[in-house]
C-alpha cells in the first residue's frame, strides 16, 4: 500500500492516505482492460441499447470518457452536516468554489478534480468538453447545468479520485419544489458512475427529510457503495454517542428499504478542530476514520475491477429492458385496437413483468419499478419499438458468459472478494444486477494483452 501523503502541514501518521494507482504493470493492466471495455460496450452492448431506446428509459450511453473515467466518490447529505469540510479535511485546503458555513452554504453540484492549475469550469463548458465525463448531465438542461461546476486543483489526492460534493438535502417541502431540476435524478446519475457514496448525518440532527429519503431511494441498485458517516462525533461523550448511533440506525431503518446492514463510520473531519471536544471516545474515532481513509486509498487501486462490476451490471439492466420492451412490442396488435390495448398492457404492467420473469428465468430485482416504467412508457407508443432481437440479446450474452470472463482472468484474486460467478442466459434468474455474473473458478495469472473479442 502507498505512504499516506504528506503535504507538511501535520504528523504523516494524521495524513489522509494518498489516492493512487499502482504504478507498473498494474498500470497497464487497468489499461488493459479498460481498452477491452470499450471494445466489448461499443460491440455487442451499446447495439442492444440504442436498439430499444435504453437511454429513455436509464441513461445515455457511454462514452470512451465515461469508461476511462477516474473512480468517483459522491458526497451526500443534509446541509451542514460537513460534506464540504470533509473534502477539505481530505486535501488539507479549500478547493476553488467551496463555501462553508452553518446555514446551506454549497448551492451545486461541484465536481472536484486534477488540474495543472487551480480554477473553475462551469457547468455548461464541463458538460461538453471532450476530456470529461459530465457529458450526460446536458440531459438535465440548463436550470441544472447552471447549478453544477468541476473545480480544478493540482493535488496528489485528485490526481486517481474525483470527489463530488453535492448541495445540503432540504429538510423543508417548500424549498424542496422550488427547485430548479429534478434532484433525486441527478443523485442517481451520479450515484451510477461512483464507486462509493458517503452519506453524512451531523451527530446534533439525525432527522431524516423527505427530499434526503427520495434521494436515498435514488440509490437503489447501488446499496453496496453506499457507506454512512456519522460525523462530528467529537462534539458528543460516549454515553450520548451510544444513544446517537442507535437513534441513527433506527431512522435508517424506516428509510432504507433493505434488509442489509448499511456500514456506518464514525468520525469527526474538522479541518480546524474546535477546542472544546471530548476525548474519551478518541480511540474509537480514530481507528473508524483510519478505516474509512483505507477504504477510500483503495478504490484506485480496484478500479478497472469496478469498472468491469458497473458495466455487467449495466448489461443485465439493458438486457432485460430489451426483453422487455420486445415483449410489450409482441403483444401489440398488428392493425386494430392498439390504443386500447397498450393502456390494458400498463395498467397491468406487474403482471406482464411476472410473465417476463417467468417465460425468461431473469431476477425479480432486476426489473424495474413498474410505476416509474410505466411513466416513461406512456410518452410512447408501443408498437413504433422494435420486436425482440435475438441476435443482439445473445450478443450480450456472450459478452456476459464469456468475454467479461476473460477479461477477469486478468484479475486472479477479484473472484472471491467480488463473488464472481458463472452466467448463462438460462440461469440468469439465480443473480442480482448488483453481483457479477462471470465465473471466477480455475482463473490463473494472465499475460497482459486484451482478450481478443
Amino acid at each position: 500500500m502507498d505512504q499516506p501523503y504528506n503535504d507538511g502541514l501535520m504528523p504523516v501518521e494524521d495524513q489522509p492516505p494518498r489516492a493512487s494507482m499502482a504504478n507498473g504493470s498494474d498500470e497497464r493492466l487497468y489499461e488493459t482492460a479498460v481498452e477491452a471495455l470499450k471494445k466489448i460496450y461499443r460491440k455487442k452492448l451499446k447495439p442492444l441499447e440504442t436498439s430499444y431506446n435504453f437511454e429513455a428509459f436509464h441513461s445515455a450511453p457511454l462514452t470512451d470518457m465515461d469508461i476511462e473515467a477516474k473512480p468517483m466518490v459522491l458526497l451526500l447529505g443534509q446541509y451542514s452536516t460537513g460534506k464540504t469540510t470533509f473534502v477539505e479535511h481530505l486535501l488539507r485546503q479549500p478547493y476553488p468554489g467551496a463555501h462553508i458555513g452553518i446555514e446551506p452554504t454549497t448551492d451545486r453540484f461541484i465536481a472536484i478534480t486534477y488540474g495543472p492549475e487551480a480554477k473553475v469550469i462551469p457547468g455548461n463548458a464541463a458538460a461538453v468538453a471532450g476530456d470529461m465525463p459530465f457529458k450526460g448531465l446536458q440531459k438535465f438542461g440548463n436550470s441544472f447545468l447552471n447549478r453544477f461546476q468541476v473545480s480544478q486543483l493540482p493535488h496528489p489526492f485528485l490526481q486517481s479520485l474525483t470527489l463530488i460534493d453535492s448541495p445540503g438535502v432540504l429538510s423543508g417541502e417548500k424549498q424542496r419544489i422550488h427547485r430548479e431540476y429534478d434532484f433525486p435524478a441527478v443523485i442517481e446519475w451520479f450515484a451510477a458512475r461512483s464507486n462509493m457514496i458517503l452519506i453524512l448525518f451531523d451527530g446534533h440532527k439525525l432527522d431524516i427529510s423527505d427530499e434526503l429519503k427520495s434521494s436515498i431511494s435514488a440509490l437503489r441498485g447501488h446499496e453496496d457503495k453506499i457507506r454512512v458517516v456519522l460525523n462530528k462525533c467529537d462534539m458528543i461523550n460516549g454515553q450520548e454517542l451510544m444513544r446517537v448511533y442507535g437513534a441513527l440506525m433506527w431512522s435508517l431503518g424506516k428509510a432504507v428499504m433493505s434488509p442489509e446492514v448499511m456500514r456506518v463510520h464514525l468520525g469527526s473531519f474538522w479541518v480546524d478542530p474546535p477546542q472544546h471536544r471530548y476525548t474519551d471516545c478518541e480511540a474509537l474515532l480514530q481507528a473508524e476514520q483510519d478505516d474509512l481513509m483505507r477504504s477510500l486509498h483503495e478504490l484506485p487501486q480496484n478500479a478497472a475491477i469496478r469498472k468491469i462490476n458497473e458495466i455487467v451490471k449495466r448489461a443485465r439492466l439493458a438486457r432485460v429492458h430489451a426483453i422487455i420492451i420486445g415483449h410489450l412490442r409482441q403483444r401489440m396488435p398488428s392493425m386494430f385496437g392498439k390504443k386500447k390495448k397498450q393502456a390494458a398492457l400498463l395498467d397491468n404492467l406487474d403482471d406482464e413483468f411476472k410473465m417476463i420473469q417467468v417465460k425468461h428465468n431473469l431476477a425479480p430485482n432486476d426489473f424495474p419499478n413498474p410505476q416509474r416504467f410505466r411513466e416513461k412508457l406512456q410518452l410512447y407508443k408501443l408498437d413504433n419499438f422494435n420486436k425482440i432481437n435475438t441476435r443482439l440479446i445473445d450478443s450480450v450474452d456472450e459478452a456476459l458468459s464469456k468475454d467479461f470472463l476473460e477479461l477477469m482472468q486478468l484479475f486472479p484474486s477479484a473472484s472471491s472478494h467480488y463473488g464472481i460467478h458463472s452466467y448463462s442466459a438460462q440461469g440468469a434468474g439465480q443473480t442480482s444486477s448488483s453481483q457479477f455474473a462471470m465465473n471466477s473458478a480455475n482463473t490463473s495469472q494472465s499475460p497482459l494483452k486484451p482478450p481478443s473479442y
